[in-house]
């Protein structure tokens, strides 16, 4: 179950479990304060009433002492008084016991009213004998009056009185019921929050203690256990990152141990060779020689092949003028020409403004020295290399293009795709002097970051055209070895 299920879930329940309780408890309490009202009410009533009938036979008593206006309006409104009241107390009735002994009470106030009304009467048409014989019967009545009502207070209590013990136990039980609830919802409150806290803290904690683990090098930190949460979520998203991390680490780790394997063959190689200064100052003694045995032709061939290897023993994560490589790549024209003499036509076709762009070194000569092994080499004549390089305001085309046997598909996508020629593919068998031209294509990528640099069209039997795309105002930002061989 996710966090955000246990939250919409769990916490309106606890929310809706406590309402229904406050509720219940809230009724339960209308109840009881409701029969108590009725009970309280009638008893109220029953003395209301009592004191009403007193209240009005004192009126009648002061009018007939001092008969005045303002004492007779006085009577008029008690009398008023006492009738409202007994209408009330006659609508309310009494409990079932009392329902008679209500009626003779409701009979009392009737006859109090009229022997007081009479009396005022009397007392109005000045026959004073009358109005006191009416006022000794009402004064008599008033004493009825008050036992009856002492008698119905002590009816409703004597009936009322296992309500009443019922009203006390029932407050009883709602206080024991409200401390009940109150520890029930504290308690549920404090198991929710911390089962929430837990589910969020723990894998929470979990992954902090994973995360510093990974900082100091351990890739195999204890990971919480599974779920179904978002943090479950998480925790699995950190261990493929882990997995991931891992797993370039030992990629980044055999990378650096075939570079050192590369870099420790390449200085086995370099040092089971001639040593470069001695073979520069030798060929360099070899070219004066044959100018001195007026050979010119056999020195200049020398000077060329010395300044070739030169070129080709340099420091190859340099970037250099692609007017360098121009004179590298006529170098080797050169010392191609004494070998294939008339086989051969070089073409080429140079656009001097763009010869100021930098290019990785050695990007040019290995596209063509494979266009001598693999394209023209089997061609006794009629051979064209052509070396074309055109400059624009973004790009500089450089095209390398032959008339040789061409190559298939399947080669044409290796050489793109930087990956290796089957065997059964390459019918010429030969070695290079240097970088191979899928080599180049490899750095060229890596240089300027770009995959759509390299365009080869070619068929079986109908030559090869390579096409160079290389950025103007742009500096490769990597530096890439070399140690393909095609």
């Amino acid at each position: 179950m996710t966090i955000r299920s246990k939250l919409l879930i769990f916490i309106p329940l606890l929310v809706l479990l406590m309402n229904l309780v406050t509720y219940f408890l809230f009724q339960s309490g209308t109840i009881v304060r409701d029969s108590y009202d009725l009970i309280m009410g009638r008893i109220l009533k029953y003395k209301e009433t009592t004191r009403a009938s007193e209240d009005s036979l004192k009126a009648v008593y002061a009018y007939l002492l001092h008969p005045a206006e303002d004492s007779k309006a006085q009577a008029d409104r008690s009398l008023t008084t006492l009738s409202g009241l007994h209408s009330t107390l006659m609508d309310a009735g009494a409990a079932p016991p009392l329902a008679s002994s209500l009626t003779g009470y409701g009979n009392m106030i009737r006859t109090l009213l009229s022997l007081e009304q009479q009396t005022l009467a009397a007392a109005e048409n000045g026959s004073s004998s009358d109005a006191f014989g009416h006022y000794l019967e009402a004064e008599k009545t008033v004493s009825f009056i008050r036992s009856e009502g002492q008698r119905l207070v002590e009816g409703e209590l004597d009936h009322y009185r296992p309500v009443f013990r019922n009203i006390q136990a029932e407050n009883a039980r709602l206080y024991k019921l409200g401390v009940a609830v109150f520890a029930l919802g504290t308690t549920l409150s404090l198991v929710v929050a911390v089962w929430i806290s837990r589910s969020i803290t723990v894998p929470v904690s979990a992954l902090v203690r994973s995360a510093k683990s990974v900082s100091r090098g351990n890739l195999d930190p204890p990971l919480p256990a599974g779920g179904k949460d978002e943090l479950a979520a998480l925790s699995a998203a950190f261990t493929r990152m882990l997995a991931g991390l891992k797993e370039s680490i030992e990629k980044d780790r055999d990378i650096a141990e075939k570079e050192r394997l590369v870099k420790t063959l390449e200085l086995q190689a370099l040092q089971s060779q001639i040593n470069p200064h001695f073979l520069y100052n030798t060929l360099n003694a070899l070219s004066k020689l044959a100018l001195l045995e007026e050979a010119e032709q056999t020195s200049d061939l020398i000077v060329s092949m010395s300044n070739f290897m030169r070129y080709n023993l340099q420091n190859l994560d340099r970037q250099v003028p692609l007017r360098n490589e121009l004179e590298h790549v006529k170098e080797y024209i050169r010392l191609q020409q004494t070998r294939f003499r008339d086989r051969v036509l070089f073409q080429l076709d140079i656009d001097e403004k763009a010869l100021n762009v930098r290019v990785p070194s050695l990007t040019i000569q290995p596209i063509i020295e494979n266009a001598f092994i693999h394209g023209i080499g089997h061609m006794e004549s009629g051979a064209v290399i052509s070396l074309s390089i055109y400059g624009g305001p973004s790009i500089t085309k450089i095209v390398i293009q032959d008339n040789g046997m061409g190559m298939t598909e399947n080669i044409r996508a290796s050489l793109l795709n930087h990956t290796q020629v089957p065997a059964a593919e390459t019918k010429v068998q030969a070695r290079s002097t240097g970088l191979g031209t899928r080599n180049v294509f490899r750095r060229l990528e890596l240089v300027y970051g770009r995959k759509d640099l390299v365009e080869i069209t070619s068929e079986p039997g109908k030559g090869t055209t390579v096409v160079l795309n290389i950025p103007v105002g742009r500096s490769g930002m990597s530096s890439v070895s070399a140690v393909d061989s095609r």
